[in-house]
């Protein structure tokens, strides 16, 4: 239940075309080397991610017996295999740019299916999973909040205000798989939260340090400075999300009890009009 009383309907809609071979600049966010490799970073580790969170919740489909769960988990599946698909599109950008993405991909599979999916119980994946889909469901609702991307390329904010939008829509589904079918503990809750939370932004900044380095990047040092204050500075990103983010360690969490929907609205009044994704990203960013 959200805070109008009900969850929001997952719309499976197949992924827009952002026109994302067109001339996007490479520091398409305001020209900030590290704003825009802080995005490209977390686009390139999506199309396995979502692998790897469709994999999770699928090792459950067969015991959900709620008829309104089990249609949410297909529609689950089917908006994180599109968004795999478009961030993909996005990925070959930064392979033309010489980003190592092969590796760094072939790198995550591993970890994440030949060490977690083989080796750790199917219960903390599933766990992982919900504690990534509240971090992603956090960062929708938050990201867009203060104009925060109205200085990035119009495609690539309507590309993230889609994907934002949507993760917002089933940001529920693998927690209440994970709570009501698995019956996964408090405990497992929150040792798969910390573990996520701790290794999903060291994997970006390596990356991004890689990206920096192909780059060419000049006095990376103070660029990693000014970076980490505007996301971790008393007024950066992730403090005014960290409330939010807290939440997850109480008890009785749900995901629908809490997050600003103004985003979800106004996305999806200016998507459902005009059936322009670069038009509802614009709408979103004007706040």
């Amino acid at each position: 239940m959200n805070m109008d009383g009900s969850a929001k309907a997952i719309v499976p809609r197949k992924g827009p075309d952002f026109g994302l071979e067109g001339d996007i600049p490479r520091y398409w966010f305001g020209g900030d080397a590290f704003k825009t490799r802080f995005f490209d970073a977390m686009s390139l580790l999506f199309p396995e991610g979502e692998k790897f969170f469709i994999a999770c919740v699928r090792d459950y489909r067969d015991q959900v017996t709620d008829p309104e769960l089990k249609a949410q988990v297909k529609d689950f599946m089917y908006q994180e295999g599109q968004h795999g698909i478009v961030h993909t599109q996005f990925n070959n950008r930064l392979k033309a740019q010489g980003i190592e993405v092969d590796h760094i991909l072939d790198e995550q599979k591993r970890i994440m299916f030949g060490v977690f999916r083989k080796w750790l119980p199917k219960v903390y994946t599933l766990g992982q999973t919900a504690a990534a889909e509240h971090m992603t469901a956090l960062m929708a609702h938050g990201f867009f909040s203060a104009g925060l991307m109205k200085d990035a390329d119009p495609r690539i904010r309507a590309m993230y205000a889609w994907h934002a939008v949507e993760e917002i829509e089933h940001k529920a589904v693998a927690y209440d798989v994970f709570k009501k079918v698995a019956k996964g503990s408090w405990l497992v809750r929150v040792l798969s939260m910390l573990q996520v939370a701790l290794t999903f932004p060291l994997h970006v900044f390596m990356i991004m340090n890689h990206m920096f380095k192909v780059d060419g990047v000049q006095n990376r040092g103070r660029v990693w400075l000014r970076g980490l204050w505007w996301l971790y500075g008393p007024r950066g990103i992730y403090p005014r999300l960290l409330p939010h983010f807290m939440l997850y360690f109480i008890p009785g969490f749900h995901p629908w009890k809490h997050g600003d929907m103004d985003i979800y609205r106004r996305w999806t009044a200016a998507y459902d009009q005009s059936g322009d994704p670069i038009r509802a990203g614009d709408v979103v960013a004007a706040g």
